[in-house]
């Protein structure tokens, strides 16, 4: 079983910085994907950014360049730093997590374990 726990969500304007942290407990000495998804009322949930246990990553489009990914396995912490926030950036930011092997995919119906999430909101 694993829990996750988010945190650094809040308000800023167009070109701002925020960074999201996701504490991970539970059997996470086996190989996992990790993903941060988010969630904007009446669409559907989009796949952000993953990593795997050998660091590998893959990012929404929209967002390459700008957020980053990583993994602090010290403090079993999965981070997501974004920078130039646009206002399309704004929604209910997940941390998800999956037991697998190989490169990660940001597709949502891979993914057993959720946290409550954390507000991003992004003002023009």
């Amino acid at each position: 079983q694993v829990q996750l726990v988010e945190s650094g969500g809040g308000s800023v304007q167009a070109g701002g910085s925020l960074r999201l942290s996701c504490i991970v407990t539970g059997n996470t000495h086996l190989n996992y994907w990790m993903a941060w998804f988010r969630q904007v009322p009446g669409k559907k949930r989009e796949g952000v950014a993953g990593v795997d246990s050998d660091g590998r990553t893959d990012y929404l489009d929209s967002v390459k360049g700008r957020f980053t990914i990583s993994k602090d396995n010290a403090k079993n912490t999965v981070l997501l730093q974004m920078n130039n926030l646009k206002p399309e950036d704004t929604g209910m930011y997940l941390c998800a997590a999956v037991r697998a092997n190989g490169p990660p995919s940001i597709d949502d119906k891979w993914y057993d374990y959720w946290g409550q999430g954390t507000q991003v909101t992004v003002s023009s």
